[in-house]
């Protein structure tokens, strides 16, 4: 066994969920968090894999010793409309958990950069071959949590014949009304779905992986990792609804699929649209979506284009991007108890993504390790559901969203609309009013870093003479497009 490939198999996906839902019970403050019994929210983390000191200098065939740590966290549900967007980068345009987390992620990034340039402090980092450049250390790895499958293609999950339909048949004056909105993610509203609750005759159903006509169990939809036949290739947004329906219209395992949950992500304008006809034709699979909105559009991705857009050109980003050798990839895809696909999974992350090509020396579609956890979030919405029982008042996901970091100052963010907290009309603009985790405090996070190392020591990219050279000025110099001008804090999806 390779030294990389037993750093990732010491670990289990059930290990990593508990260890990120005891950090938001012990770490995260109750500001934030949803009220009980009326809100639920969404949870998704980094976690550290690191080997043991004394088995980082001895690598003998032995039983290998790893740390677990959370260096990220976030929670949310929300994301603004296109009208609330600012230039100035103040903003959180998207606070769904999975973003939050990576936003938070680059923040403990960006801390760990100046412990390696400080020289002070152990780092994940180590001095690259390059001047001003560094990698990330041989003996660690990160992978990602999420307490629910990612909004967008990867929560576009077969039904199959014998479990009852996600969603109510889809009317033909309901399918022609494009204005009516749905859930954001696999848990739709109480009227419309009834699989959430675990004691229903639905989740119940599900739990007991029932037998398809030809004797095999069916393990598809609550994340089994055992696989069957390899399935047909659906990866192509090619496709039209009828080609789709005939290509997923048997599942690897026999049984007929008759319906899909759906995803309230839209199709980005010029992409192919969803048939909205009734069952498995519903929806078209592969393609790249928008969150929804209420009455205000919105232009933040799908959290499974986002991950797949990770899974390529890793999660460091382009500022960060001037200071590392290589992209920091995550080795692992980790989802709690939740309606699931494996299929699903690998599809929107790796499979839709095998045709990117172009991509600058370093870069490339990762085989990023997908698995699910059986341990369901406490405070999920199917949690939350199960406890609140038959008590009045309607369950509604939470307005606020939190960040944590693993550095030393402020590790917290509470916000809500994009702002901190509390922050009121009067006082957006000011610094006071600013995410931690927004553009533009990365951004200044990102100076701090630039003016605490001596020019001489600056990484070419960011050096003025070597900026002048005629290979840094074409356009497809891997460092072209973040080096001239300065970073442009436009917000971008």
């Amino acid at each position: 066994m390779g030294f990389d490939q037993g750093l990732s198999t010491m670990w289990t996906a059930d290990e990593i969920a508990q260890l990120c839902y005891e950090h938001y019970g012990s770490r995260l403050p109750k500001q934030g968090k949803p009220e009980p019994n009326r809100e639920w929210t969404l949870l998704a983390a980094v976690v550290k894999i690191q080997l043991t000191a004394d088995q980082a200098c001895d690598r003998s065939d032995g039983p290998v010793q790893v740390t677990k740590e959370v260096v990220s966290m976030g929670t949310g549900t929300k994301c603004i409309g296109q009208s609330k967007m600012r230039k100035s980068g103040d903003i959180l345009n998207d606070s769904h958990a999975e973003v939050i987390a990576r936003r938070s992620f680059q923040r403990y990034l960006l801390h760990q950069l100046h412990l390696a340039a400080a020289l002070k402090e152990e780092s994940i980092f180590l001095p690259g071959s390059q001047r001003g450049l560094w990698k990330l250390r041989p003996d660690l790895l990160f992978v990602f949590f999420s307490s629910h499958t990612p909004c967008g293609d990867a929560s576009i999950i077969p039904m199959l014949e014998f479990e009852d339909q996600p969603c109510c048949p889809v009317s033909r004056d309901w399918a022609s009304n494009p204005s009516v909105e749905t859930s954001d993610n696999l848990e739709a509203p109480e009227d419309k779905r009834k699989c959430e609750d675990p004691e229903s005759p639905v989740a119940k159903k599900m739990r007991l992986e029932p037998r398809t006509p030809g004797g095999t169990a069916h393990r598809q939809s609550f994340g089994s990792q055992e696989k069957g036949p390899n399935p047909p290739n659906v990866s192509g947004s090619n496709l039209t609804a009828e080609e789709l329906a005939s290509v997923t219209g048997m599942s690897p395992s026999g049984a007929q699929v008759v319906d899909v949950y759906r995803t309230g992500a839209k199709c980005v304008p010029g992409e192919a649209g969803d048939s909205r006809k009734p069952g498995a034709a519903y929806h078209q699979v592969g393609l790249l979506r928008v969150k929804p909105g209420r009455g205000d559009r919105t232009c933040s991705m799908s959290c499974s284009d986002k991950l797949a857009r990770w899974n390529i050109l890793g999660c460091q980003g382009a500022l960060l991007m001037h200071f590392l050798e290589e992209p920091i990839y995550l080795s692992a895809v980790v989802i709690g108890k939740c309606p699931y696909s494996q299929e699903a999974m690998r599809r929107a992350l790796i499979g839709r993504c095998q045709n990117v090509s172009a991509l600058p020396e370093g870069f490339g579609v990762q085989e990023v390790k997908i698995q699910q956890s059986d341990l369901l979030f406490g405070q999920s919405r199917c949690a939350v559901q199960t406890r609140k029982a038959d008590s009045p008042g309607r369950l509604v996901p939470c307005g606020a969203a939190i960040s944590w970091s693993a550095v030393p100052e402020q590790p917290l963010d509470v916000t809500a609309n994009g702002f901190p907290q509390g922050t009121t009309k009067k006082g957006i603009g000011r610094l006071q009013a600013r995410s931690r985790i927004s553009k533009v405090e990365l951004f200044r996070s990102f100076q701090k870093l630039l003016s605490s190392i001596s020019e001489d020591k600056w990484p070419d990219s960011l050096r003025w003479e070597q900026r002048q050279k005629p290979h840094y000025q074409r356009p497809d110099f891997p460092h072209a497009a973040l080096i001239n001008p300065l970073p442009d804090l436009t917000p971008v999806i």
